[in-house]
């Protein structure tokens, strides 16, 4: 499956702008949501071929979103990678666990970042 159609979640606008433009400027198509709530309804509504999930956010964490989203019929199909400021190895390992793909530390390394998606793809 080719990935065309990203949705990018993360509540704070610089982060969610940067990965945005980033990826537009590599011929994807960009969904955006500033929460992990909302994520939730775009995956529904819009069926994205890969969400970039941040973790730390308001309400509903990354974690817990991407647990819902990997254990809901209508989107489990749908890759997750997690983009984090947490840097443990034991966060990426609960990441995993909770049915991420992949996961990426903040600062997002570009290069790294499409390796991740390309791999999916």
């Amino acid at each position: 499956m080719a990935i065309e159609t990203v949705l990018v979640v993360d509540d704070s606008p610089t982060d969610l702008e940067y990965l945005s433009t980033l990826l537009a400027g590599k011929g994807y198509h960009v969904l955006r949501a500033a929460s992990a709530e909302e994520s939730m309804e775009q995956a529904k509504a819009h069926d994205p071929d890969l969400i970039l999930m941040d973790v730390i956010m308001p309400g509903m964490n990354g974690f817990e979103a991407t647990r819902k989203l990997t254990k809901d019929a209508s989107t489990r199909h749908i890759p997750v990678i997690l983009c984090s400021n947490k840097t443990q190895e034991t966060d990426r390992v609960w990441g995993m666990r909770q049915g991420a793909r992949d996961y990426v530390t903040k600062p997002i390394d570009e290069t790294e970042l499409l390796s991740k998606i390309s791999a999916l793809g």
